[in-house]
């Protein structure tokens, strides 16, 4: 059968127009997880959930006999849809959407094994893609390699960013080289070039996923990076050799160069600013009072004709992910 490029399915850029957002709501089967602050999560994920339905329909996946009560949390106007999953980092489980000429999608159901099998268990956001899917009316086909949609970036016109720390893992596909690797991105994703760096944030749980460091902006060759004026921290130099490849890539870098570390209850916590979701007609960074204007303003300035919107994001980040990493678009079809 061919390919999804072969067929001329293509990934589409953040800023493409949505049909709507889906989220995933923090299921009782990681209680433990959050370590007593459950419900502080799932106030932020509902304050995020009714932020985004402002400007756009957002679907929420909820664990088997859990959607009662994440519909009440959420409040009116949010669709709410009883899946079996097991967490909630629906970015790295959803399906990946991809979109021809003529607008026909495609969900691209990626092997997940629990970031490298650093979090268990993980059976039942393994098959999630697939049963969204066809709630959501798509077809659907599995792509035969490990990659979570947080261990890439993409500017919608061929070219993507990835981490080496994910997709060339051990953990996630073993033996996998750089080039086999970079045939089956262009084959499932339908892209033409993929651009490296090493990995993500220092105290990345996920161990190096890129959407918290890398976002492509309104032009196609500007990326947005992650960067910290602190030289003691390790996050100083990765950006300075993230900054490298991404500029000999021929990318313009915009340096994000706030790096907040927040306390969150009985822990230390990164919160980028980069790891925010693009919704329609929106920008939605993660909040924090000191220097926020500043960095909301130079986000705000790569997107031209959005808003940009700060949500509560220091408890998602205590949790180990952020805003981009709770959502996932559905691009808009023909």
């Amino acid at each position: 059968m061919a390919t999804p490029a072969e067929r001329g399915f293509r990934l589409p850029a953040a800023t493409a127009a949505h049909e709507r957002t889906v989220m995933a709501w923090p299921t009782m089967r990681r209680i433990d997880f959050w370590r007593g602050h459950l419900g502080a999560a799932r106030d932020a994920f509902a304050a995020t959930a009714r932020l985004i339905a402002e400007r756009e329909p957002v679907l929420v996946v909820a664990d088997e006999g859990e959607g009662r009560a994440a519909a009440g949390w959420l409040g009116d106007g949010i669709e709410v849809v009883e899946l079996a999953l097991d967490d909630s980092w629906i970015r790295d489980t959803g399906p990946v959407v991809v979109v021809d000429e003529a607008g026909e999608r495609l969900a691209v159901h990626l092997g997940f094994n629990g970031w490298g099998e650093r979090l268990a268990p993980w059976d039942r956001d393994a098959e999630l893609a697939s049963p969204l899917a066809a709630h959501l009316g798509l077809p659907v086909e599995r792509a035969p390699f490990v990659l979570e949609g947080g261990a890439f970036v993409g500017n919608g016109r061929g070219t993507i960013v990835v981490s080496e720390s994910c997709v060339l893992d051990e953990r996630r596909n073993p033996g996998l080289a750089r080039s086999p690797a970079e045939d089956l991105l262009r084959a499932w994703l339908g892209v033409e070039r993929v651009v490296w760096i090493a990995g993500g944030l220092a105290d990345d749980r996920a161990g190096g996923h890129i959407d918290d460091v890398v976002a492509f902006t309104d032009d196609p060759d500007r990326v947005l990076l992650q960067t910290t004026t602190d030289t003691d921290d390790p996050d100083h130099a990765a950006a300075a050799d993230a900054r490298r490849r991404l500029e000999e890539a021929g990318l313009d870098v915009v340096e994000i160069d706030v790096l907040p570390h927040v306390e969150c209850f009985d822990e230390i916590v990164e919160v980028p600013y980069v790891g925010f979701y693009v919704g329609d007609g929106s920008t939605r960074p993660r909040r924090r009072r000191r220097r926020r204007r500043r960095m909301l303003d130079l986000i705000g300035a790569q997107f031209p004709g959005r808003e940009t919107v700060p949500v509560p994001a220091t408890v998602l980040a205590y949790g180990g992910g952020g805003v981009h990493a709770i959502t996932t678009s559905v691009p808009a079809g023909r």
